[in-house]
């Protein structure tokens, strides 16, 4: 399966601006898996999952993990499950297509399966999002920005108003659908269908300082603390003057203003993995050693990184952020890119990076710990 569209058109004219009907954005389009499989991952504890009616116009959200799906022989039910990719090799295969969007944007992959007439109803996502179709129809409904009343249904599922569509469609196999944030839009199943759902975060301003503001507890340094010995007796009881208040203002804006600090909570905060990975660290009988490493890398086995973990730079920054820990480094580059940009590394990926004795004592680790396994 591949691409099926130009994406840099795609960037310059829809990223971000206006939704986008692609037939047949995906040639050759082969579903990563079964609605049977799918409601076995909804059994798991460790996939978030969904199962939504709605019957006589009244709706039921009901949440996983899952022991039936009687539901799911009925008409107008959906069954969603978050983070697919996590857990699901062809699954997360079929995310990495869309790898020309920055990592630490990328979200997860969400799949549905719906019955005749299934759907969430009409919403709106403050993210973007890609709707592959797979087996099956769905009818799509997606309207340009628009200002329209949202609230929570009596399941407490968050629905919008009645919109004016400007994509009005119904979607087959491999046809891709783009939707950016703040548009509403409503899917309906015309049959037992598939759908999958590749989703792009974008943190408010809210989300990032209750971040960084957890960001700062974690830290056991001290931090500068208001003071103000030019006070003089006599001010108001009850009043904050101006210079007070700008006084205030300039110690948060300092913090702000810190290049190193602001730099390290990106790092962190983007590379942390929301939803439960299969981090599956090795036994000590299975260690390996950094020649072993080698020896494996040349004889052409290759190593792939556990589905969903997320590793991250910041351009000009001399660490490697993964799964919210820092890992400072020194020496060549490359091979430390090769780890954040690749899912899959072999011998001649790596060849000029495994004569730097560091980063090949630093692999070893991440493997040890089940960062990265033998596919």
């Amino acid at each position: 399966m591949k691409l099926n569209f130009d994406i840099n058109h795609f960037m310059v004219d829809y990223w971000q601006r206006k939704p986008l009907l692609i037939r047949q954005g995906i040639t050759d389009f082969i579903d990563p898996l079964s609605a049977e499989e799918l409601a076995g991952l909804a059994m798991e504890d460790e996939l978030q999952s969904r199962l939504v009616t709605v019957r006589d116009n009244h709706w039921q959200v009901q949440f996983g993990p899952f022991e039936r799906f009687d539901e799911l022989e009925q008409p107008a039910s959906s069954l969603l499950v978050q983070a697919t990719n996590h857990w699901h090799h062809d699954c997360a295969k079929l995310a990495e297509l869309f790898h020309f969007i920055p990592n630490w944007r990328f979200d997860d992959l969400m799949i549905s399966f719906a019955t005749p007439q299934g759907g969430v109803g009409p919403h709106i996502d403050q993210y973007g999002v890609f709707i592959i179709q797979g087996h099956g129809q769905r009818h799509w409904q997606v309207g340009e920005r628009q200002n329209l009343k949202e609230f929570a249904n009596e399941a407490g599922l968050k629905q919008c108003e009645p919109f004016t569509p400007a994509i009005d469609e119904v979607l087959s196999s491999g046809d891709v659908l783009y939707i950016p944030p703040g548009c509403p839009h409503n899917g309906v199943s015309i049959d037992d269908s598939l759908s999958y759902s590749v989703g792009f975060r974008a943190p408010d301003q809210k989300e990032l300082f209750s971040a960084f503001a957890d960001h700062l507890l974690d830290q056991s340094q001290p931090f500068t603390r208001y003071n103000d010995p030019e006070l003089v007796a006599g001010h108001a009881w009850g009043e904050i003057t101006r210079h007070q208040q700008q006084k205030l203002l300039g110690l948060m804006q300092n913090l702000l203003n810190d290049n190193r600090q602001m730099r390290d909570f990106f790092g962190r905060f983007f590379s942390q993995t929301r939803r439960d990975i299969d981090i599956l660290p090795l036994q000590d009988d299975e260690c390996l050693t950094a020649e072993m490493l080698i020896e494996q890398l040349e004889q052409g086995e290759i190593l792939h990184r556990v589905e969903g973990l997320k590793v991250i730079y910041l351009q000009g920054l001399s660490e490697l952020f993964i799964d919210g820990e820092a890992y400072p480094f020194d020496g060549d580059f490359t091979g430390y890119q090769q780890l954040a940009n690749q899912s899959q590394l072999n011998f001649n990926l790596l060849n000029k990076a495994l004569k730097d004795e560091a980063f090949v004592s630093q692999l070893t680790q991440w493997v040890n710990r089940g960062f990265w396994y033998w596919l």
